[in-house]
């Protein structure tokens, strides 16, 4: 049972036949469905045209956009894994919970995901990680004679092993908020899911620091704007407005997590659009090609190590009716 939500609750356990059923019927999951399945067509839509219908001289599976794939399955698994937690959710308490940590698993592998497309298309544009910028700037502004190449090259090796355990350790969190011990579930998940969005602070000073506004105004704007659907997002998760006010009210439509994700698609909306755009920079001047093992061997050994998380809290966790 959810907090402030009174009524329109499947009976426990269901059917598989009667879970489906229930997308079309008023019930509190049907929106959390929608809402997240027609995002998912969106993109499905989307990825696409980028991948087989651009019109680039760069196939499908040229090396230059393993990153993109890597981005792609996590947005279209994120979405494809909600659907599925939120329609059959009611089979019964154990796959209930096990349908809710593959959905927290795949938020992890999203942005992991993320962490890599921003890697190999965003940050090599940035200033602030150009040692010929950097070292000048840190004399001139701060006075200190320091050679920013060692400190760049070794922010370089760490982004995508400190995010690769950042993704495993947000499952972990998360799995353990289904537990009774946890007073605040949703504040904690919302937590630590906030936790990997650092990766991207590199583009937030490169804001600060540089003219990010006149360089890349697509980054700048969607950038931001992609930032502020975040905090919409966990206002509502968090806060469980509008429900709180008048429970019983938002039963069916219009309640607390419904707009969360809404808003969570529009911030991944704007995610790809600058996402997108750093592709096209990306493949004006493209570096050396990611290797296979530095973009889909990570999400394919994070996908192992999320599935050992979830195996070990599926045998030792309290299954319980929280969400």
């Amino acid at each position: 049972v959810e907090c402030f939500i009174l009524s329109g609750y499947r009976r426990l356990p269901c059917t598989a036949q009667e879970c489906l059923a229930s997308v079309l019927k008023p019930t509190n999951e049907t929106l959390n469905f929608w809402t997240h399945f027609i995002p998912l067509l969106l993109f499905l839509s989307k990825f696409c045209r980028l991948f087989f219908l651009s019109g680039r001289d760069v196939p499908f599976h040229h090396p230059w956009l393993l990153p993109l794939w890597c981005y792609a399955s996590g947005v279209l698994l994120t979405f494809a894994m909600s659907c599925t937690a939120h329609v059959f959710s009611c089979l019964s308490l154990r796959l209930r919970a096990a349908f809710f940590y593959l959905d927290y698993a795949s938020i992890s592998y999203y942005g992991f995901g993320s962490t890599v497309a921003y890697y190999y298309y965003l940050l090599p544009g940035l200033s602030l990680l150009d040692a010929r910028v950097m070292t000048p700037y840190v004399q001139q502004r701060l006075g200190w004679h320091v050679d920013c190449t060692g400190l760049i090259a070794a922010y370089r090796a760490l982004v995508l092993p400190v995010a690769f355990v950042l993704a495993v350790a947000c499952t972990v969190a998360c799995c353990k908020s289904r537990t009774d011990w946890c007073s605040y579930p949703f504040a904690l998940r919302t937590f630590v899911f906030i936790m990997p969005l650092s990766m991207a602070c590199p583009i937030m000073l490169e804001s600060w620091l540089f003219d990010l506004r006149g360089e890349n105004p697509t980054l700048f704007v969607h950038f931001y704007r992609r930032y502020f659907w975040l905090v919409v997002a966990a206002f509502f998760n968090v806060s469980k407005i509008p429900e709180r006010i008048q429970p019983g009210l938002f039963d069916i439509i219009g309640h607390s997590h419904q707009l969360f994700h809404i808003f969570t698609f529009l911030s991944i909306y704007d995610q790809v659009y600058y996402v997108e755009e750093g592709l096209r920079q990306f493949l004006k001047e493209p570096p050396d090609a990611p290797t296979f093992l530095g973009t889909v061997g990570y999400m394919l050994l994070l996908v192992v190590c999320l599935g050992l998380v979830i195996k070990k809290f599926l045998s030792n966790a309290e299954f319980c009716s929280k969400k």
